[in-house]
């Protein structure tokens, strides 16, 4: 089925579609990824069936994914049709000199004149900053990215991989000056990883920006290509591996916790005859404040099979069973915040918290 619904991103008239066709998978550059043609067959297939929202990043596969993300966009000749993201933070200069990564003034607009060239575009539907560099204030950051956008070369923008402290001030900022606010935080979310629980859900409904789920099939674990029960990494392919021995972070996902994940989706998939990778990917996109997932494929049948991972639900009980068995550690102070210990403060309140977020349900009585 095609995908017919689409959500506004955050606190823009900008509509996309719950699925995101993300393209770090466009090219063949870190060892694994798509040839032109392959990449070629993903994309239109994904634009044929209603998806609108391209991601992609400018250090993405060495540059490939945006140069063939540029090339298949003209063959189309759709470019208003398509929602188009990108990211800058990472170094992609040829010779890695020293302004040549973070999110600086001068770093930012080098790296967006060159996205925009491969890209084959003269402006970003929505520039993301990538990763918090640590070091540039973010007073340069917000005031270089609303430049942007009343020059015209980006209409909105958003970060990704940055602490909820970070974003709450960056949108103050824009708040304050009338900047274009932030639209949109693009999180790790899935049944594997749920530490945004924590603080996102709740900050990203008080800025009004919509979450862009990454990795919804926790770096692959939840694809379906393994079993519950497996021991270790046995027989572990593709993205996993090559992230896994490149010491990456998702080598910590190899633990019991998450197999236990992995033996919960297989049954629920099995309960109402659907795919572990589309269960999973339901599951992200139907928690609070979740515009839109993050989908990538490297074959063909991987991009079917996830287009269609939104024309079922998931019963009350089987979510249940799912949120269960992924149900992440509480860390100090949030263990303040539970029903119990809120209930130390007002003793005449029962306190109750929505599934899976710290929203507060207050219940007199």
């Amino acid at each position: 089925m095609a995908i017919e619904r689409y959500y506004t991103l955050g606190n823009t008239g900008l509509r996309v579609s719950r699925l995101a066709l993300g393209t770090m998978t466009f090219g063949k550059e870190w060892g694994w990824g798509n040839e032109k043609d392959a990449a070629r067959d993903i994309f239109n297939y994904y634009l044929d069936h209603g998806g609108n929202f391209i991601d992609t990043a400018d250090m993405y596969t060495g540059g490939t994914s945006e140069r063939y993300i540029g090339e298949f966009l003209q063959e189309r000749n759709n470019r208003e049709e398509v929602v188009l993201a990108t990211k800058f933070t990472f170094n992609t200069s040829p010779n890695n000199h020293v302004n040549g990564g973070g999110n600086s003034r001068k770093n930012i607009r080098r790296t967006l004149e060159e996205s925009l060239k491969r890209l084959k575009t003269d402006y970003i539907d929505l520039f993301i900053l990538h990763c918090w560099d640590r070091m540039t204030p973010v007073e340069e950051v917000m005031r270089t990215l609303n430049d942007l956008v009343t020059e015209g070369k980006i209409l909105h923008y958003g970060l990704s991989n940055v602490p909820a402290w970070y974003a709450s001030k960056a949108q103050a900022i824009a708040r304050y000056n009338n900047y274009e606010p932030i639209s949109t935080l693009q999180l790790e979310y899935s049944m594997i990883q749920r530490t945004i629980e924590h603080e996102y859900i709740d900050l990203t409904q008080d800025i009004n920006a919509g979450i862009m789920a990454w990795s919804p099939l926790g770096g692959g674990l939840l694809s379906g290509k393994y079993e519950p029960g497996i021991d270790g990494q046995e027989g572990v392919e593709g993205r996993l591996k090559h992230i896994t021995d490149n010491g990456g972070e998702v080598s910590s996902k190899d633990n019991e916790r998450n197999w236990n994940i992995v033996k919960a989706l297989h049954e629920v998939g099995k309960k109402i005859d659907q795919p572990m990778a589309s269960v999973a990917l339901n599951w992200t996109a139907n928690q609070p404040s979740v515009a839109t997932v993050l989908i990538g494929a490297t074959k063909m049948h991987q991009i079917k099979q996830n287009m269609n991972a939104l024309d079922f639900e998931i019963p009350v009980d089987l979510m249940k069973q799912l949120n269960d068995a992924s149900a992440p550690d509480i860390p100090y102070p949030y263990t303040f915040f539970q029903p119990k210990m809120q209930e130390r403060i007002y003793p005449e309140t029962k306190v109750g918290l929505k599934p899976d977020s710290y929203w507060k349900d207050l219940k007199i009585g």
